[in-house]
């Protein structure tokens, strides 16, 4: 079971992304609770205005919403009963089972997941701390909602096989449906600061944000197309202007979460840095292939920026983990298109550190037996690869004599 905890700062627009996937076809409410009558019963404002009870106790607070994800593996079965009992279960265990709540099972997924729309705002008119509930509160439910319900594991699993969302298929389902999905679920949970970022995010599900040129009309009116892309990027059928999905989308949507964004995303920072750092530091030179495949196993996927002539010019690195997206200069000089440029080489050179053979420290302590003894250090692995196409006018670095290869590299 994959948790995900979300604040924001409009029960409508939580409630209306729910409700409409409800009109669509998409949902269904699994359980309500805190609610006077029968969910049933309620139209859309009315349980907007159930929500507005407790946050005109606190105005101070403009972030009062909290849509909450739970997500589970394919192979887990569960029928609709099973999921109200994890839905309340959860709340309780998070400390939240007193707030009002609505449980809705999506089905615009492979895999079984369902969303709760709540508040962060008490009766008593205080807010829910949040800062740190994923960690402290929400991280041990899970596991022991796994273990009493003997679910899969979300520990170790691979995002790479158990995708957030559905990658857009065209002709699969009606178009717009598909991107409407994927561009809110992306606005809703991922923490982009610019518009580049964002469309790079959405990139990963295969599909394309387009703004027009600059110098064009639709640039100077804010104006947006999303088309689902073929397997090599390009775009297909009918565009969807951004307008006619439900509000959240636009340009003008849009431009209001990178401020708010940039704040939100810095505690995550360091994190990002460390898991890159992970796979940076086993190699000398790594192909653009294997670099992406070594990030993707740290939950983490790099895109490639570049120009009309291929050139690389810039590095994208969107963290599934933790939700967030940031240029590779944002993160540091160090982890810049120019300095990464450096390792990336045609084929994979790690750093390889092995101990000596028992027989030579015997034979090394015989002879200096006042000296401790070394682990030798053996020439690096070369695995042979084909070569990068982005590395056509990269020269490959002579390895100079007397370098010591423990050295770590100048990135």
């Amino acid at each position: 079971m994959v948790a995900r905890i979300v604040s924001g700062k409009s029960i409508r627009g939580m409630l209306s992304y729910n409700e409409q996937k409800v009109s669509e076809g998409n949902a269904t409410i699994l359980l309500a609770s805190g609610f006077a009558t029968d969910i049933e019963n309620l139209n859309l404002f009315q349980k907007i205005g159930r929500f507005n009870q407790l946050t005109k106790l606190n105005t101070r607070s403009k972030t009062n919403a909290m849509h909450i994800s739970l997500s589970f593996h394919k192979d887990d079965k569960l029928d609709n009963e099973r999921f109200q009992q994890i839905a309340a279960e959860y709340m309780e265990r998070i400390g939240l089972g007193d707030q009002p709540f609505i449980a809705y099972r999506h089905f615009d997924t492979d895999h079984p997941h369902l969303h709760i729309a709540t508040t962060s705002i008490r009766r008593n008119g205080e807010r829910v701390k949040t800062q740190s509930i994923g960690s402290s509160l929400s991280e041990p439910a899970r596991i022991e909602l796994e273990k009493k319900y003997n679910l899969v594991q979300a520990k170790g699993r691979s995002l790479k096989n158990d995708p957030y969302l559905r990658v857009a298929e065209y002709g699969s389902k009606p178009t717009k449906r598909q991107i409407a999905n994927i561009t809110q679920s992306v606005v809703r949970d991922y923490t982009f600061t610019s518009f580049q970022e964002y469309k790079a995010v959405l990139s990963l599900f295969k599909v394309l944000a387009n703004r027009g040129e600059e110098n064009t009309q639709m640039f100077k009116n804010n104006g947006l197309l999303y088309s689902i892309m073929d397997n090599n990027g390009n775009p297909v059928g009918v565009p969807i202007k951004a307008s006619s999905i439900y509000k959240g989308v636009t340009i003008q949507a849009l431009e209001k979460c990178y401020d708010l964004n940039k704040e939100k995303r810095k505690t995550k920072k360091d994190d990002l840095k460390r898991r890159i750092d992970n796979v940076i530091q086993k190699y000398h030179l790594i192909s653009t292939k294997t670099f992406q495949n070594e990030l993707a196993a740290e939950q983490i996927a790099l895109i490639y920026r570049r120009n009309n002539e291929g050139l690389l010019y810039g590095l994208t690195f969107v963290d599934h983990k933790n939700l967030t997206v940031f240029n590779g200069s944002a993160l540091g000089k160090e982890y810049s298109a120019a300095s990464i440029s450096h390792m990336i080489s045609g084929q994979d050179e790690l750093k390889t550190y092995l101990k000596k053979p028992l027989s030579m420290n015997i034979s090394l302590q015989a002879e200096r037996s006042s000296a401790p003894l070394n682990a030798t250090i053996l020439e690096s692995l070369s695995i042979k690869d084909e070569p990068d196409p982005i590395m056509k006018t990269h020269r490959k670095r002579k390895k100079k004599k007397g370098k010591n290869p423990t050295q770590n590299l100048g990135l």
